[in-house]
């Protein structure tokens, strides 16, 4: 009791093992800190993906998702990315893995831009889930397309001139 209580989580998330929605909650939040820090962006992604609401300086993640989240937090705390990424890929199917990639590369762009450090760990997300970058390109052009609006503050953006089609590359 005690001092022993703050490794709880990690007993508790040891017994259960890595699932698939544990490792979606926890590779979100690995994103979400590659650059060291949370920006009110990220927390609105996040709470639009898991579900909950922020109320001035808390956030409030209810139900079942409430306990996930307190669970990837503690685990995020006392793991390296390098082993969640070792428990989780070989418990994700490649349609989970593509999920969380989408996702934590949208929540990357979620202030503007990829900071080098986000993009270093998408590196390692792609590379430990078997996911190559030429594979991923589609999806990332169409999270770039998504996050790209000043499409609609600048004229003369070179997507703006007669002619210009957005279309994804064949593949």
């Amino acid at each position: 009791m005690g001092l022993f209580d703050m490794f709880k989580g990690d007993k508790e998330h040891n017994e259960q093992g890595m699932n698939p929605h544990f490792a979606f909650a926890t590779s979100l939040l690995y994103m979400m800190g590659a650059d060291g820090e949370y920006d009110n962006e990220e927390l609105g992604q996040l709470l639009a993906v898991i579900g909950g609401e922020k109320k001035g300086n808390s956030v409030y993640i209810g139900g079942n998702n409430g306990d996930l989240m307190d669970k990837a937090i503690k685990y995020v705390r006392t793991n390296s990315v390098e082993q969640f990424l070792s428990e989780a890929s070989p418990v994700l199917t490649d349609a989970q893995k593509m999920c969380i990639l989408v996702n934590i590369i949208d929540s990357s762009f979620a202030d503007g831009e990829a900071e080098i450090e986000e993009q270093q760990l998408f590196g390692k997300f792609l590379n430990a889930f078997g996911i190559s970058e030429e594979r991923f390109k589609p999806f990332f052009e169409v999270i770039v397309l998504k996050n790209d609006r000043s499409v609609f503050i600048n004229p003369n953006h070179a997507k703006n001139q007669p002619g210009f089609k957005v279309e994804l590359p064949a593949g």
